[in-house]
């Protein structure tokens, strides 16, 4: 199950990102954290720009309503998601 945590801002969610994959997607739940492969290599934040899209992409929101706040070069990450709710956040974890 996903470690998520509601906020006056928004869900704080935990990441564990996999730079230098094959393709972008959202690859299920792994220690309590969502798995987010992207074919962006760990440089120059490019990884965690294209993280940031395939988040956006996964929860039906704006890539401006995440942020992320903590993991800036560290596969494990936190991201705010401003415009969803745990549900839907549990929800895309659970599809993959």
């Amino acid at each position: 199950m996903l470690e998520l945590t509601q906020t006056p801002q928004g869900v704080i969610l935990l990441v564990k990102a996999q730079p230098g994959a094959r393709k972008n997607e959202v690859a299920g739940e792994r220690n309590g954290r969502l798995l987010v492969k992207c074919t962006q290599a760990p440089e120059k934040g490019k990884a965690n720009d294209a993280i940031v899209e395939i988040l956006a992409k996964a929860l039906d929101v704006r890539k401006s309503s995440i942020s992320l706040i903590s993991g800036q070069t560290n596969s494990e990450k936190k991201f705010l998601i401003e415009d969803a709710t745990i549900e839907e956040i549990e929800a895309i974890g659970s599809r993959q």
